[in-house]
C-alpha cells in the first residue's frame, strides 16, 4: 500500500471524486514534482543483489520520492502513477508498446469523464489524450476505427448542423446533374475524404486514413478508419465496403479524380468488393468552383471554409505534411503524431457538409438577397440555366436586374434578356438591353443584340443604323473581333438602306 495522503500533500493536491479535472490535475502535479531520472534506478541495481528485489514497485518509488525527491524512468512512473489512480478510485488498466526495435514503453489507459484517456508519465515529454476510437477485430484481420457525434445544436462556421441536415435534394440533384438524387434522402449520403502517403495518385499511394460522415436525424456522424501499418488495409477495406453498402451516394471534394480511383486501386490490390463506382456521387470540387471562383484565389476547400463557410482552423496541420507524419507514426508509434491528421480530416468531412448546404440553399433561393452574395446567386443562375431550366433560372436573374452590384446586375439582364430572346418575348429582352444601354452607351452586347432586333424584327434600319455608327464612332476600348464584326453590321444595313 502506498501512503495516499502523504503522496497526495506532496504533489500539493486533496482528495476529490474520480474524474476527469482530477485526472488533469493528478497528471500535471505528477509530471511537475516527480522527476523523470535514472539514477535512482542505478544506485538501486547496484545496491539489491537479489533480481526478484531489483524493480522500484510503487511503494518503494514512492517513500524514495518523499524521503529524498526521487523520480524514476518509465515502468516504474508509470506503477507508481497507476497505484495513486487505484487508490482514488479510478479504472485503469497498463499497455505496452515498442519505441524502437531495442526499447519497450509502458503507458495507461484511465476512464474519467465517461471516456478513455490515454496517459503516459514514462516519457520526459508526457502526454495525456482522450481516446475516441478503439481497436476493431474483424475476420480478415484489425484496425483502428474513431466514432464521433456532431451534436445537431453545435456550430460549424456560421452554420448549426441541424440546419446543415436540411440541404435539399432537388438542388443536389441540379448541382451534380443527377436527376436520381431526387429521390433520395440526405441520410443515404456517405461523405468521404481520404489521408494518403502521397498527394498525387498512383499505385504505390496508401490511404492509411478514410474519413467518413453522414446525417443521423439532425446530428452529423463522422467515422475514421486508420490503418496503423501497411498489413491493416485489407481488414479496414472489407469495413468500409460493407459500411459503403448501406449507403445510396458519394459526396467528396475532389473525389472524382483523386480519392475514388486510388480507392478503386487499393480495392483491386487487396482483391475486396468494391463498391463506390455504382454509387451516385457529386463532388462538390466542380459546382464550387463553377460558382465561386469569382470571388475566390483557388478553389481549395480550406480557402472556401475560410471565406464562404465561416470556418477557423486553429493549428490545423497543412496537407502536405500529413504524408511525413504517417511515415514518422509508423516509426516511432507516438500516438500525439495523429491527433492534428484526425481532427484534419475530421473538419474535411464537416465541411462538405455545411458546402453542399451553402451551394444547395443558392439553388433554392434560401437565403434572402440581402443575406446572399449576388456573384455567387449570378452563378448559380447560370448553372441552373446550363441544366435546362429557363423557368428557375428566369426567375433568379429576374431578382438579380435590381442588384446594387453594378456588374452583377448588367450581367444579369444580359443572360435574362437572351432568355427572354429564346422565348420569343421580344419586347421584353428589348426592354433589357435599352436598359443596359441607358448605363453604358458603349456595352457592345447591347448594341449588337438591339441592332438585331431593330434591323430583324422590326425593321427599324436607321435605329439599327444610328446604334451602330456611334458605337463605332465614339466607343474607347472596342477589341478588333467586336469592331470588325460592328463594321460588317454596318456596311449591311448601308446596302439595305441604299436606293435600289
Amino acid at each position: 500500500m502506498i501512503p495516499l495522503d502523504d503522496v497526495l500533500e506532496a504533489l500539493d493536491l486533496s482528495r476529490a471524486e474520480p474524474g476527469a479535472g482530477l485526472l488533469q490535475a493528478l497528471f500535471e502535479r505528477f509530471n511537475a514534482c516527480v522527476p523523470f531520472e535514472t539514477a535512482t534506478k542505478i544506485v538501486r541495481d547496484e545496491e539489491v543483489s537479489a533480481h526478484d528485489d531489483k524493480p522500484r514497485r510503487p511503494e518503494i518509488f514512492w517513500a524514495d520520492h518523499l524521503a529524498l525527491g526521487a523520480g524514476g524512468t518509465c515502468f516504474a512512473r508509470v506503477a507508481a502513477f497507476d497505484a495513486v489512480l487505484s487508490a482514488l478510485g479510478f479504472s485503469s488498466r497498463r499497455i505496452l508498446g515498442r519505441v524502437s526495435r531495442d526499447f519497450d514503453h509502458a503507458a495507461l489507459v484511465v476512464e474519467a469523464g465517461g471516456k478513455p484517456w490515454l496517459c503516459d508519465v514514462g516519457f520526459p515529454l508526457p502526454a495525456l489524450l482522450p481516446l475516441e476510437g478503439e481497436e476493431v477485430e474483424t475476420p480478415h484481420g484489425r484496425f483502428f476505427i474513431c466514432r464521433t457525434t456532431v451534436k445537431a445544436g453545435d456550430l460549424h462556421g456560421h452554420s448549426r448542423i441541424c440546419d446543415l441536415a436540411c440541404a435539399g435534394m432537388e438542388a443536389t440533384a441540379l448541382l451534380a446533374g443527377l436527376p436520381v438524387f431526387r429521390d433520395m434522402y440526405l441520410s443515404d449520403g456517405l461523405f468521404l475524404d481520404t489521408e494518403t502517403t502521397g498527394l498525387v495518385g498512383g499505385t504505390g499511394i496508401f490511404p492509411f486514413l478514410i474519413g467518413l460522415g453522414w446525417f443521423e436525424a439532425s446530428s452529423f456522424v463522422t467515422c475514421q478508419l486508420f490503418a496503423r501499418d501497411f498489413s491493416e488495409e485489407g481488414a479496414m477495406l472489407r469495413y468500409f465496403s460493407e459500411l459503403a453498402s448501406e449507403k445510396r451516394f458519394l459526396v467528396t471534394f475532389n473525389g472524382k479524380a483523386f480519392d475514388l480511383n486510388l480507392l478503386g486501386t487499393r480495392f483491386i490490390l487487396n482483391r475486396c468488393r468494391e463498391p463506390l463506382t455504382a454509387m451516385p456521387h457529386i463532388d462538390l470540387l466542380h459546382p464550387s468552383r463553377r460558382v465561386l471562383a469569382h470571388r475566390l484565389e483557388n478553389a481549395r476547400l480550406s480557402t472556401i471554409e475560410a471565406q464562404v463557410l465561416g470556418v477557423e482552423r486553429e493549428g490545423d496541420i497543412p496537407g502536405f505534411e500529413i504524408p511525413q507524419r504517417y511515415f514518422d507514426w509508423l516509426r516511432r508509434r507516438d500516438g500525439s503524431l495523429m491527433g492534428d491528421v484526425f481532427m484534419h480530416n475530421r473538419m474535411d468531412v464537416v465541411s462538405m457538409a455545411s458546402l453542399l448546404k451553402y451551394l444547395a440553399d443558392l439553388v433554392d433561393e434560401r437565403q434572402e438577397m440581402g443575406r446572399s452574395h449576388h456573384g455567387d446567386l449570378l452563378k448559380v443562375a447560370g448553372l441552373v440555366q446550363e441544366r435546362g431550366d429557363n423557368e428557375k433560372a428566369g426567375s433568379m436573374l429576374e431578382a438579380l436586374t435590381s442588384s446594387l452590384h453594378r456588374e452583377v446586375a448588367a450581367s444579369a439582364r444580359q443572360s435574362l434578356s437572351l432568355i427572354y430572346k429564346k422565348d420569343c418575348r421580344w419586347e421584353d429582352a428589348a426592354s433589357l438591353w435599352q436598359s443596359l444601354l441607358s448605363s453604358n452607351p458603349y456595352d457592345f452586347f447591347a448594341v449588337e443584340e438591339l441592332a438585331k432586333f431593330y434591323e430583324h424584327r422590326t425593321r427599324e434600319y436607321e435605329k439599327a443604323l444610328n446604334l451602330v455608327a456611334r458605337l463605332l464612332d465614339e466607343a474607347p476600348h472596342l477589341d478588333d473581333d467586336e469592331r470588325a464584326s460592328a463594321e460588317h453590321r454596318l456596311r449591311r444595313l448601308l446596302h439595305k438602306m441604299a436606293p435600289q
